[in-house]
């Protein structure tokens, strides 16, 4: 089944100019990029983007991180886009990642770990439109 996700490529990722790679990598695998766009979130941003994760301990770190520095949120499409990205990018934890996936590959640790993917058909549909709000999310 087609299904739309979306990704982001974190601060780490585009610091350390491993966008092409990471692109590389998803078209390889069959992804289609339908949008992407760069940008540099303010605070606010990072924390109406993670509010599900709001009052957890990570949260603070992890929205001023994700407002660093610019980052590269993109919309794939392609069969069973969640799960297979899920699977692409590996283990939150680079050292605890499967060899091959984005994160074994290019992510330097836990907090730092390159990339973002929505963990359901439901989260995907809200991460779409938070970022391409014109963009049908397929749901």
């Amino acid at each position: 089944m087609v299904q739309r996700t979306l990704t982001i490529i974190k601060p780490d990722g585009v610091e350390q100019r491993a966008v092409g790679a990471v692109i590389a990598i998803l078209e390889k695998e069959g992804f289609r990029i339908l949008a992407a766009r760069m940008l540099h979130m303010s605070k606010a941003e990072a924390e109406g983007f993670y509010a599900v994760h709001k009052g957890k301990k990570f949260f603070e770190d992890l929205t001023r991180f994700m407002s660093s520095g610019p980052c590269m949120p993109m919309v794939l499409e392609r069969d069973d886009a969640i799960p297979r990205l899920r699977e692409l990018m590996g283990a939150t934890d680079p050292a605890k990642a499967a060899e091959g996936t984005i994160r074994k590959k290019l992510a330097s640790n836990v907090e730092r770990n390159i990339i973002h993917g929505s963990d359901s058909p439901e989260s995907a549909a809200d991460e779409i439109r938070y970022f391409f709000p014109t963009i049908e999310t397929g749901r």
